[in-house]
Formats: C-alpha cells, sequence, structure tokens
C-alpha cells in the first residue's frame, strides 16, 4: 500500500498528492508527487526532481518547499526506510 505523505489543507484542497509508491526496491529512494495524470519525483538523497517531463516548474516552489521541510523530510525518509530497508535513504 502507498504511504501517503501529510500536506497541509491547502495543497490537499487543491488536489496535490505526495505519496511513497509500491514496489520502488530498484529505484533510487524517491517521493512522487502527483496532481491530476501528472507525476513527478524527486530523490530522497540529493533533492533533485529525478525527470525533465512533466516539467518541475509546474510544482508550486511552496509545495516543494513543504516536501523538503526538516519535519516533512523526516516523515517521508524514516517512512522510506521503513518500507525499503535494503534500499535505504
Amino acid at each position: 500500500m502507498p504511504y501517503n505523505v501529510t500536506l497541509s489543507k491547502l495543497f490537499k484542497a487543491a488536489g496535490w498528492k505526495v505519496k511513497i509508491s509500491e514496489k520502488e526496491t530498484c529505484e533510487p529512494p524517491h517521493v512522487t508527487v502527483c496532481f491530476k495524470t501528472k507525476r513527478w519525483r524527486i530523490n530522497l538523497r540529493d533533492h533533485e526532481f529525478m525527470d525533465f517531463s512533466p516539467n518541475p516548474d509546474e510544482v508550486p516552489s511552496k509545495l516543494v518547499k513543504e516536501i523538503m521541510s526538516e519535519s516533512t523530510l523526516k516523515e517521508i525518509k524514516d517512512n522510506w526506510d521503513e518500507k525499503y530497508p535494503n534500499n535505504p535513504v
């Protein structure tokens, strides 16, 4: 089951989701940002977007800041490490 990251009401109400997907054992640790049918992956080791399409500039900078906040990033990394202990952050 995917792990859904807790977002502020502002982004949640607008339809944004951030999650750790299933079956990601062979990929670098990352979180997936979702909006409608678009998906962006952010690497948890270097904090960079992993893909050029769709354009990462479409993700609101305030959402990226929220994801990269100390408390949210710790939540994400802890859950990744628990879910994929053989591929820790």
